[in-house]
């Protein structure tokens, strides 16, 4: 079983995946640039390991051994000798490619090298780095403590090796994994699910119905457990406008194009739940 685990990222995400993989027996570095983030970042895992304790899902004494398996850095340096790097940073590609062109530099020879992208070509982010191979996509989807799922996505040159190595890593913090064969932008789920976002999103743009009409429509009508609205403010209007615009400048694929309200929305700092408000009010 690998050792140590680093995530590069303390937000939402990386303490997410930071935190599973402390619940899952990895010792953890978290790093980001400052030192507010970090603290910020290991301030939710203490909620919500916390929160599992009051659910009985979560022990105090294992709450206890999984924080104190998390070391919080701003050096990058510091996933030096992990056999995993995980890197959640923000959605860019050329903030991605930064990242991974320095973890090529820091890391050791056989450390896999894993992006949590919801839509940015692997090969992209691997082409960054001397060593495409050991680059995989390992997309956790949020909250990470609580969704079950983990898109394993290849590169044009991930090799079998690193794709068995983040398999084995995933699946040891809980997760089920889908394997995603051919690098296209937005891999399955991203695609799936922007694809219906930005419909939905043009339907109440346009009038044809309210946003909690189009979400129950999805829930009765699909059986979904959500509908694509209430989805995009619990995602984050940002990131999934951000997420749609990466595959439709891959793809010049219309259905992906954000719509004008979508932009206004993230313009105004309307962002869904993490700012309270987005196309409900929280």
């Amino acid at each position: 079983m690998t050792q140590k685990v680093a995530v590069i990222g303390a937000g939402l995400m990386g303490s997410g995946i930071a935190q599973v993989a402390a619940t899952g027996g990895y010792d953890v570095v978290l790093r980001d640039v400052d030192d507010d983030t970090v603290r910020h970042g290991m301030a939710t895992i203490e909620v919500s390991t916390g929160k599992l304790v009051q659910k009985n899902r979560l022990t105090d004494a294992d709450r206890d051994a999984a924080l104190g398996r998390i070391t919080l850095t701003t050096e990058l340096d510091a996933a030096a000798d992990a056999d995993v790097v995980v890197e959640a940073v923000f959605e860019r590609v050329d903030v991605k490619r930064s990242v991974f062109a320095e973890l090529d530099r820091v890391c050791g020879p056989d450390a896999v090298l894993a992006t949590n992208t919801s839509a940015i070509p692997i090969t992209t982010i691997a082409a960054a780095t001397e060593r495409p191979e050991a680059v995989v996509g390992t997309h956790f989807f949020s909250p990470v403590p609580m969704m079950a799922l983990c898109e394993l996505v290849r590169g044009q040159r991930t090799s079998d090796e690193t794709l068995d190595s983040a398999r084995t890593f995933a699946e040891t913090v809980g997760k089920t994994c889908v394997v995603v064969n051919r690098d296209v932008a937005g891999f399955v789920t991203t695609r799936l699910i922007s694809a219906l976002v930005m419909e939905a999103v043009h339907l109440y743009e346009s009038g044809v119905a309210s946003a909690e009409d189009i979400d129950n429509a999805c829930k009765l009508g699909f059986g979904h457990a959500m509908g694509p609205l209430a989805t995009t403010d619990l995602t984050g209007v940002d990131v999934l406008m951000h997420a749609s615009s990466n595959i439709y400048d891959e793809t010049a694929d219309h259905k992906f194009f954000p719509p004008e309200l979508l932009r206004r929305m993230v313009d105004a700092g309307e962002l869904g739940r993490k700012s309270g408000r987005g196309f409900y009010t929280y």
